[in-house]
């Protein structure tokens, strides 16, 4: 005979290969506190219906909360044999408290309760990636201020566009990280839909009160329809590509942090905690912690397709399937937590080299785009003012020369327009300065952006 607590139909027990293959339990730990509770607001809400006495719902109670110390204490023991969280700590509580303990279960199912347990788990979760989103956000607002002033080449194409306030730059990743974190507010919005009461997949014949045990649980309502309550694995999907995203952001930083910190540019130092060494050429400082960073996403972004693939074409309602969602939701988890907890430090520590920023600014023809405007503001249509800028380029990449080194002479020869003022013009700080428009580079325009930003945390 089958010892499972479903036992009753089985002549035999359960294969060992099929109890390993099966069981969910050892990576589903971290969703006990929000069983226990899930259970303890039935329990509740089955003795305030009269459903069971309330001398049993206190038994099952009391013996809830003794099955959640023992986790606590770590005396616990989990066994394969007991499938899932729920079976495991139903069946303890059952030891503990006598016959009683079956009444818990009256009223719903393993569908609905695994359902309940990974959304609080994922709400609360959504609240701790928030609060290391902000963390991060006020890391970047930080260094923009410490830096404010330090003029840096901004990039298109990986060739130098325009200069560009340090500030500003970095105030990038702030807009970025603030998306991501709207996007977990929307996602928390939408899980606020109670799955208990559900059951297998009709609901249940006994009078339970949904909206007691959703309010009770700190969601907003029950969910509308029983069979989608127990077959809905949306907000496991849409975690996985919520961070996928998000961490595709860490990755853009990462790069430029690799990039900005190579010989080659020089423009920032890394803190040696946050870098490695090489086993044969002694010189080496490697942003190891960077490039894992960039290589980790290949998981998070495998974890997005990998539930999406387990959800493909199932029908309704529940099938054990969906008990492989739970692995790589978590790993998408904990990878971006600890991405985010890594990343502000890394930036906080690192120091800014302003000469080698400026240096690079000034190089490149940065300005170019600033000359053509000083032609359009003598008259001259911009196509026509690009087109001379553009000569005016070429003419000094065949002598070697920068936009500032020309003569007045030499500039008469391509526009008689162009005046002594265009040196004014053509400075870093003038064309930095210049761009004064909503969400420019300009000083002022980045002082904005900054208390915008503070706003927000």
């Amino acid at each position: 005979m089958s010892s499972k607590l479903w036992g009753g139909r089985f002549d035999l027990p359960t294969n060992k290969l099929v109890e390993a293959f099966n069981a969910t339990i050892m990576i589903e730990q971290r969703l006990c506190p929000f069983d226990i509770k899930g259970s303890i607001a039935h329990a509740t809400m089955l003795g305030r219906q009269n459903i069971i006495s309330q001398s049993d719902a206190d038994t099952i109670i009391n013996g809830l909360k003794q099955v959640e110390q023992e986790i606590e204490n770590g005396q616990f023991v989990f066994s394969t044999a007991d499938e899932d969280i729920h079976m495991a700590i139903e069946k303890r509580m059952t030891e503990i408290v006598g016959p009683v303990g079956g009444k818990l279960h009256t009223g719903r199912s393993r569908n609905d309760q695994t359902t309940l347990d990974s959304k609080m788990h994922m709400r609360a979760t959504i609240l701790e990636i928030q609060q290391n989103i902000r963390a991060l956000q006020a890391t970047i607002i930080a260094k923009a201020e410490q830096n404010f002033n330090i003029i840096m080449p901004g990039y298109t194409h990986l060739q130098t566009g325009q200069p560009i306030l340090f500030p500003h730059w970095i105030m990038a990743y702030f807009w970025m990280l603030q998306r991501d974190y709207t996007r977990f507010n929307d996602l928390y919005r939408r899980m606020g839909q109670c799955p208990l009461g559900a059951a297998a997949l009709a609901g249940t014949t006994f009078p339970i009160d949904r909206e007691f045990t959703a309010k009770e649980l700190g969601f907003d309502e029950p969910t509308p329809n029983s069979i989608d309550s127990v077959s809905d694995r949306d907000h496991m999907i849409e975690f996985n590509a919520t961070a996928a995203m998000c961490f595709m952001h860490l990755t853009r930083i990462s790069e430029e942090l690799v990039l900005f910190s190579s010989q080659d540019f020089k423009f920032i130092e890394l803190s040696d905690d946050f870098c490695t060494g090489s086993s044969i050429m002694p010189q080496k400082k490697n942003p190891d912690v960077a490039e894992k960073m960039r290589g980790k996403s290949g998981r998070v972004y495998g974890n997005l397709m990998a539930i999406l693939t387990i959800m493909k074409g199932l029908p309704l309602s529940y099938n054990t399937d969906m008990s492989e969602d739970k692995e790589t939701v978590y790993d998408s988890m904990d990878t971006l937590q600890t991405g985010l907890k890594i990343i502000a430090p890394m930036i906080e520590k690192m120091k800014i080299n302003e000469d080698k920023t400026r240096d690079a600014a000034d190089k490149g023809f940065s300005t170019a785009t600033d000359m053509a405007d000083y032609l359009v503001r003598k008259g001259i249509p911009f196509r026509d003012a690009h087109h001379v800028v553009g000569s005016v380029v070429n003419h000094c990449v065949k002598h070697d020369k920068k936009l500032n080194q020309l003569t007045l002479a030499e500039y008469q020869t391509f526009h008689p327009q162009i005046e002594n003022d265009i040196y004014d013009d053509i400075t870093l700080e003038a064309s930095v300065g210049a761009r004064q428009s909503y969400g420019g580079t300009a000083p002022e325009t980045v002082r904005k952006q900054i208390t915008m930003a503070k706003s927000m945390l």
